[in-house]
């Protein structure tokens, strides 16, 4: 989104939100929008590409934010980048208030905003799983081929990622006055569910039955632990 003025942004977020609920989705213009918020056509555009762009937070600076978090990730670092990640997601959510409430409501009457809200949703899935498949692959555990690693870290991050949508929908019907701690507990234990540990996935009790050479039958032992 181009970068604009913070109070006309603002303006506009209001001045959407209030139309919608007011005369419905499909009734509301950009220029309606525009003539509300005290600005011009010319100027939405500026701000947002689209009327439903308008009420949603900006993606595109939370992707970047939590695509930073997830880079920063040293060594043994996963499982916090991973809960600090989706955190971040959380509170920007936080920082909208009522806003965020507003929208929810909004979004499950709305088919353009839900369907915009479900492809912002499969953006934050996607970085999720390509940290898990890549820098953060320590934290489902090894696996024996390239699909079987995509497997497991498109699964844990659906798991992330649906963890952080319950919380945050707790919060957005006032069932939950402060959803952080909430968040980072149910996120611990999501990664305890996922995380393998390498003493756990080594564990095996292997009987061989053959007269081979053991150095012959290790590559096969490798193949079945799953041993690049």
């Amino acid at each position: 989104m181009p970068s604009t003025d913070a109070s006309v942004e603002q303006r506009l977020r209001t001045a959407a939100l209030e139309l919608f609920a007011e005369q419905g989705y499909d009734a509301t213009t950009v220029e309606a929008i525009a003539a509300r918020a005290g600005v011009g056509r010319t100027t939405f555009f500026r701000t947002f590409d689209s009327k439903e762009a308008a009420v949603f937070p900006d993606h595109e600076l939370v992707l970047e934010d939590v695509a930073a978090r997830l880079r920063a990730a040293g060594p043994g670092g996963s499982r916090a980048a991973v809960v600090e990640a989706a955190m971040l997601v959380l509170s920007h959510y936080l920082a909208d208030g009522e806003v965020a409430r507003t929208r929810y409501r909004l979004t499950r009457t709305i088919p353009a905003l839900r369907q915009r809200e479900i492809a912002g949703l499969h953006r934050y899935q996607r970085l999720f799983g390509d940290f898990l498949n890549g820098p953060g692959a320590d934290l489902v555990g090894a696996a024996p081929d390239a699909d079987a690693r995509q497997l497991r870290a498109e699964v844990a991050a659906a798991a992330i990622v649906t963890t952080h949508n319950h919380v945050l929908r707790r919060w957005l019907r006032h069932d939950l006055d402060d959803p952080s701690p909430v968040l980072e507990r149910a996120l611990d234990d999501v990664v305890d569910a996922i995380a393998v540990r390498p003493a756990e996935q080594r564990a095996a009790v292997l009987v061989v039955r053959s007269r081979a050479d053991l150095d012959a039958a290790l590559p096969e032992i490798r193949r079945v632990l799953g041993d690049p």
